[in-house]
Parts: structure tokens; C-alpha cells; sequence
């Protein structure tokens, strides 16, 4: 089979249960040998029906003619030509362009076992998940490779975890598999075209609540690597970023998603609990909220002192900017999460009811102690009791009204 264009879909009737997607840029050296063991293995120990897809990834050198010889040799093995570099891209291109049931991609080293590859598919097959991913930071993972790359690899899946609340361990191991019908509605909302596209593929999985399987897998470095380390941590901390503004402000939804039911509480008056955004995310956008709703309250608080006693001011103040703070939050802090209405109100506001306590018990301690106090440093301790209050009540929707049981998902 000679290479394909991108734009072409493969006119041939469905042969395939699993494609098996190799990217290659300039790999003329290492591509015949990969692909001999690639198949030798599958022709031998793997179950299902596959195919080969070799996507020529804008090469400059002989790998686009080995990868056609191999297509013509190899009645499994198709090409497909890319004339822009990007591994995004290149699987984005092919997991589109697929006729399978089940598409799936490894690196051209086979750094990743291929004994790996059979309990990678098959959660897919049975329908159990929607995504598969190798891990070598999983229980089980064997993985040799050099100290840098082992300490960037712990850090970086670190600050996803953090910043995003991620469950997968290890986001960019070049070994995963999807199912088909899952993974194209999912594909048209990542926008990255390199080296993120494993990131922001699972994170915007999660966010919309797809099952990720984890496989933990043996993995040798490859010491030819050609990935530019801090470039690459450059790009992925800006995609981190990119990611979490989408998921607060509704981008990230994919509506047309093949849907799992939920899982059917055991009491009608549990909650089901899908935060996801973590804990960094959550004190970044939970500090912005509450600076905002602070000014507010001291302007409010302002405004109706001139009429009125402080703690009457200080009441009407903290009820308006109270209930902005917690749809605000609703929407961007906590994401997802949700419960029974009356008890999630009800303990907001016992929340918002501690929070007034301290407050007013500051304005009273000061008008104590002094006399006449003037207008200013009223408001530098209003200031101050709000800013602890606003803590202690981070801690409390997060711990309390929000909190995340065993069984939630």
C-alpha cells in the first residue's frame, strides 16, 4: 500500500479490531526493524485483528520510501504522509482517519514492552474503559532510565496532579490505546499539535468524565531521543495552564460524548463528587474569587456604614457578596462537584454564618478597646478578619460542604 494523503479516508471495507499507530520523523534507520518486531509479536501473541499505520511525520530523509516498502510487503501495514512535523498531529490525523474498533500508538524504539500492549486493549475491547495508557510510574512499571529524565518525568506528572487533580500517573508514556468512537469527539477539542497532546488528551478525558485505564509497563530509555527537554517543560507548563482556563470556563465540555451512566447512590442523600481541578487550581481560583468578593464587601461596607450601625453594614455586605462567592466558586473552584440541594445549602450557610461570627467578632473587639475608632481602621480590620475567615472557609467547603468521600467518583 504506497502513502496516502492526510486528507483521504482509506476506501477499503473494515478488516481491523486494533490499529496500531507508529509516528516517525526521519527514522529510516530504526523503522524496518520496528515494525518487523511489531508484527512478529502481533502475528504470534496478540488476539485480535490489527492493522499497522505508519504516519510519515514531514520526514526528510528514506523513511516515507522504507515506510511504503514496508505497505507493499505487509498486507496489515498502511501509510499515511504528513507534510507538517507535530506527534499531536500526526495521531490526531490517524485516530481520525482509522477504520477500527480500537486505535492505539507506541514510539518507533519500542522503549515500551510489547508484552504491555494486550492488557492495554483489551479493558478497551470489552468496553470496561475508554482510554488506556502505559504508566512507568504505576505500581509494577520497571523503568531504566537516567536520573534527569526520571526526576522531570515525577515533577512534571507531579503539577499535573496538583494543578489539575489528575489521577493518571504518568501522562506521556508513548503507549496508549482508545476506543474509536470515544476518542474522536474528544480529538476535535485538543488543540495541541506536539509533544502536550498526551496531556491535554487525558486531562480533557477526566474533565469529562471518560474512564482512563492504567497500565504499569516496562520501559527502557531510548539515549537517541530527540525531545528538547526545556522546551518541551515550556510548552507544557503554558498547555497546563491553556487547559485549566478552558475547564473554568466551560471550553473543555464535550457534549457529544458516548455517555457512561452514573453510578447509583446507595442513599438518596449521597453525593456524587467530581472535582477534578486539584488542590493548586483550587486555592488559585478560590483566592482570585475571594480578593474580588472581599473588595466588594469593604465597598459595600462602606457604603452602608454612613446609615447604619457596623455590624448591620457588615451583615447586609457579607449577604450580597456571599451569595456571588459561592456561585462563583460553584462554577469555577470546585468543578463538578455536586449533592442534595438542601444539604449543601444548608451547610454553606452554617459556613457563611462563622465566617459573619469572626468578623463581627472583630469589629466588637475593636470598638472595645477603643473608643472612637476611626472609619479606616475599621475597614483595616475588617480586612484582616476577612482574609483568616476567608481561609478557615476554604477549608471548610473544601473539607465539608465539597468534600470527596471513598465511593465518589
Amino acid at each position: 500500500m504506497t502513502g496516502t494523503q492526510a486528507s483521504e479516508r482509506p476506501a477499503v471495507t473494515k478488516t481491523a479490531t486494533v490499529d496500531v499507530v507508529v509516528p516517525v520523523h526521519n527514522e529510516e534507520r530504526a523503522l524496518r526493524g520496528c515494525v518487523g518486531v511489531l508484527k512478529t509479536y502481533l502475528d504470534e501473541r496478540f488476539p485480535f485483528q490489527w492493522t499497522i499505520t505508519i504516519v510519515d511525520n514531514a520526514s526528510t530523509d528514506g523513511t516515507l520510501q522504507i515506510a511504503d516498502e514496508l505497505a507493499d510487503a505487509i498486507d496489515q501495514v498502511r501509510v499515511l504522509h504528513l507534510d507538517e512535523k507535530g506527534r499531536g498531529r500526526a495521531l490526531r490525523t490517524a485516530w481520525q482517519w482509522s477504520d477500527a474498533d480500537v486505535v492505539a500508538y507506541m514510539d518507533v524504539d519500542l522503549s515500551t514492552g510489547l508484552d504491555a500492549l494486550l492488557p492495554l486493549v483489551a479493558p478497551l475491547i470489552n468496553g470496561h474503559s475508554d482510554i488506556s495508557i502505559g504508566s512507568r510510574l504505576a505500581p509494577g512499571a520497571r523503568t531504566i532510565r537516567g536520573p534527569k529524565r526520571e526526576m522531570i518525568s515525577r515533577c512534571y506528572n507531579a503539577i499535573i496532579r496538583l494543578s489539575h487533580g489528575a489521577k493518571f500517573s504518568d501522562a506521556q508514556c508513548g503507549f496508549k490505546a482508545a476506543r474509536t468512537d470515544v476518542i474522536r469527539p474528544l480529538l476535535e477539542h485538543v488543540k495541541d499539535d506536539n509533544w502536550f497532546f498526551d496531556t491535554e488528551l487525558l486531562l480533557l478525558a477526566e474533565h469529562n468524565g471518560l474512564r482512563v485505564h492504567e497500565v504499569p509497563v516496562d520501559w527502557v530509555e531510548d539515549i537517541d531521543t530527540r525531545v528538547r527537554i526545556g522546551s518541551t517543560a515550556l510548552e507544557d507548563i503554558r498547555g497546563l495552564i491553556r487547559v485549566a482556563r478552558a475547564k473554568a470556563g466551560g471550553a473543555a465540555k464535550v457534549t457529544d460524548l458516548p455517555r457512561r451512566p452514573d453510578p447509583k447512590p446507595s442513599h438518596p442523600d449521597a453525593v456524587v463528587s467530581r472535582r477534578d481541578t486539584g488542590l493548586v487550581w483550587q486555592l488559585l481560583s478560590f483566592g482570585a474569587i475571594g480578593a474580588l468578593s472581599t473588595a466588594v464587601t469593604l465597598l459595600l461596607y462602606a457604603m452602608f456604614r454612613s446609615a447604619m450601625d457596623p455590624l448591620v453594614a457588615n451583615l447586609l455586605a457579607l449577604i450580597i457578596t456571599t451569595m456571588l462567592n459561592t456561585e462563583a466558586n460553584r462554577r469555577f473552584t470546585f468543578l463538578g462537584a455536586r449533592g442534595p440541594r438542601g444539604r449543601v445549602h444548608l451547610q454553606g450557610l452554617i459556613v457563611f454564618g462563622l465566617y459573619y461570627a469572626f468578623t463581627s467578632a472583630a469589629l466588637l473587639v475593636l470598638n472595645a478597646m477603643v473608643a472612637e475608632p476611626t472609619r479606616f481602621l475599621e475597614l483595616v480590620v475588617l480586612l484582616s478578619a476577612s482574609l483568616l475567615g476567608t481561609a478557615g472557609r476554604f477549608v471548610l467547603l473544601r473539607g465539608w460542604v465539597f468534600k470527596q468521600g471513598k465511593g465518589d467518583v
